[in-house]
């Protein structure tokens, strides 16, 4: 059946383009009890006065991002704390990713960091249905990946992995992303 997590959260977060959705899924898929939530969604859910995160950012950007984020780990704990293993998806990346292993009240707690290089990134946003690049570069976020995130939990170098072999990693390595909540 898959690996049993049993009550915990699993964020999974890097650069657009690293395949975030498509490991998040396929992790959940291959846990016997799983719930994937999608950070993106909780944007979404905002439906005017929205303010869209930009390079130069704003106050009310930054309140709705936290906001974000407040809410998937909320609902992250809520599954786990019924039992389930939360799966969440989204971008936190520099000093965002220890605030929100903060916002967790779940223990275990573990933290898949994809980092995929720039240049197998350029190759996937190129052959994506959707972009989600606009004013953001991918160069500029890979900055803030490996220059202004702090290392927690487990980083993959994804470049050359299948979503499969990705998730295979994960399960394979859960001892070095396991990080202590807040």
């Amino acid at each position: 059946m898959g690996t049993e997590l049993g009550s915990a959260v699993v964020l999974i977060t890097g650069v657009m383009a690293s395949g975030k959705s498509t490991v998040a899924d396929l992790l959940a898929r291959r846990l016997p009890r799983a719930a994937h939530v999608r950070g993106d969604v909780f944007r979404r859910m905002m439906v005017s006065g929205r303010e869209e995160l930009l390079p130069e950012e704003t106050a009310e950007a930054r309140t709705q991002l936290e906001l974000r984020y407040q809410l998937s780990a909320l609902v992250a704990d809520e599954y786990a704390h019924h039992g389930w293993t939360a799966v969440v998806q989204d971008i936190v990346l520099g000093k965002d990713l220890s605030q929100y292993v903060a916002r967790v009240r779940t223990s275990p707690l573990y933290v898949i960091v994809l980092a995929p290089s720039a240049a197998a990134v350029h190759t996937r946003e190129a052959k994506r249905p959707k972009t989600g690049y606009g004013l953001w570069t991918i160069d500029a976020l890979d900055h803030a990946l490996r220059e202004e995130t702090p290392r927690i939990g487990l980083w993959l170098d994804t470049s050359e992995q299948t979503p499969d072999q990705t998730v295979s990693a994960i399960l394979n390595n859960l001892a070095a992303a396991r990080v202590e909540t807040g």
